[in-house]
């Protein structure tokens, strides 16, 4: 099984920049694509970001307008968010997920292995 934990969300200022980490366990050999959703509460898990398993290939959801990127180390089986620019509509539950097939996709159904969330809250 594949077990992910997410790090790094925090308290910050509207315009300031964070760096989340999601950090994978357990049978990593399974992992193809990874991926960051957000979630606030009464709402749909949003789609943020997806990688390809080389790095290679990325997407982001349409609010993203440049401001974050997605990267990952596969020998520290560790997935990454910059998020810079920061507003106050990216206050949310960051989730890390795990797909164990190339995919590349925006659906939440898509995606077997998923963290329990690190919490970014951005004031204004």
């Amino acid at each position: 099984q594949v077990h992910l934990v997410e790090s790094g969300g925090g308290l910050v200022q509207a315009g300031d920049s964070l760096r989340l980490s999601c950090a994978a366990s357990g049978r990593t050999q399974s992992i193809h694509d990874m991926a960051w959703f957000r979630q606030t509460p009464g709402n749909e898990r949003e789609f943020v970001a997806v990688i390809s398993w080389s790095g290679s290939h990325t997407e982001y959801g349409f609010f993203v307008s440049g401001r974050f990127t997605i990267s990952r180390d596969n020998a520290k089986n560790t997935l990454y968010l910059q998020m810079n620019t920061l507003k106050p509509e990216d206050t949310a539950l960051y989730y890390c997920a795990a797909t164990d097939y190339y995919t590349m996709s925006s659906e939440r159904n898509a995606y077997r292995f998923w963290g329990q969330g690190t919490q970014v809250t951005v004031s204004s």
